[in-house]
């Protein structure tokens, strides 16, 4: 349209001259000719103002693609570093969930372990009480019967009261019971010979306190009761050594027990910090992991939104430059 007007002003002007002749004999045309100029005035005003919209359009133009190209530019970047970011994260949550597991199962293992222990040493603590009380029992039984058949074997089986004979033969009875219930113990202790004057004594205990040896003789039960002292002396001294290896055997179970226990609480407590520190480090981590696929699917719409704007940007001021 401007270069359709800038035409008809030149042929305008080309024709001034013959119009100013003209004018000398006819007015009327000098007002066509005032108006013209007037026109050529309005119209060079105009393209001026033109000149200006286009010098401010091109800036624009120029501005924004060199922006959004930039933007373009640094998208992709940053989209590339989040992408290398989160397989990084990615693959830690992955290594970090493995090591949380391994270090669960670890814990538990070992709790299980001291659990057990300690249900096995409570176990064993209390067979140890009872087979002690029961040995304790079993010794304080022999050293009363040592402590009363030493009496009647110093003194003189023939002298015994009806009294001294009822309680000889109810120790005796007792050793009888102990022997039969200890018979593995006293096996390498007690000969099969031994076994038989004992019996032979609890089944007739008159035949030792009723005999009537001649004057300065010695009973003929004598040397059966000195056998039967020997005994029973020989069988609290077995029991004794047997509790006190029990219980020195009690004591080293119990402190190996501590040292385990102490072991596996330590082992516990350091798994535990451990699983701490890898839940506390997953769960930053798969915090940074979803922040990071939340920044890349914002900065892809960015990206795409700038994509689209740059195109039609170029269509736009493509369209002002013609």
């Amino acid at each position: 349209m401007a270069c359709i007007k800038m035409a008809g002003l030149l042929l305008l002007l080309v024709a001034a001259p013959a119009l100013a002749d003209v004018d000398a004999k006819n007015r009327p045309v000098s007002k066509v000719i005032t108006l013209l100029k007037d026109m050529i005035g309005q119209l060079e005003k105009e393209a001026e103002e033109d000149e200006e919209v286009y010098e401010t359009m091109g800036c624009w133009c120029e501005t924004n693609d060199k922006e959004k190209t930039q933007s373009i530019s640094d998208a992709e970047g940053r989209i590339n570093d989040l992408t290398s970011a989160i397989e990084g994260h990615t693959g830690n949550s992955a290594r970090l969930n493995t090591e949380i597991a391994n270090l669960e199962k670890e814990v538990a293992a070992n709790s299980q372990a001291l659990d057990s222990a300690t249900a096995l040493r409570k176990k064993e603590l209390a067979e140890f009480n009872e087979e002690e009380k029961a040995s304790l029992q079993t010794i304080s039984s022999l050293k009363s019967a040592v402590i009363a058949l030493s009496k009647h074997h110093e003194a003189s089986l023939l002298q015994a009261t009806g009294d001294d004979k009822a309680e000889v033969k109810r120790i005796m009875a007792m050793v009888q019971q102990i022997v039969h219930k200890h018979s593995s113990l006293l096996a390498d202790i007690i000969t099969p010979k031994q076994r038989k004057t004992i019996n032979a004594f609890v089944q007739a205990p008159a035949d030792y306190f009723d005999a009537q040896p001649a004057f300065n003789q010695v009973p003929a039960h004598a040397p059966a009761s000195g056998e039967i002292f020997g005994i029973l002396k020989q069988m609290k001294e077995t029991f004794e050594t047997n509790l006190a290896n029990s219980q020195r055997e009690e004591m080293t179970s119990q402190k190996d027990f501590e040292d385990l226990k102490a072991a596996k609480e330590s082992e516990i407590s350091a798994g535990q910090s451990q699983l701490d520190t890898k839940t506390g480090e997953l769960a930053t981590t798969d915090e940074k992991n979803a922040q990071a696929k939340q920044d890349l699917e914002d900065t892809r719409a960015t990206l795409a939104a700038d994509t689209e704007f740059l195109a039609s940007l170029k269509e736009q001021c493509q369209n002002v430059d013609q």
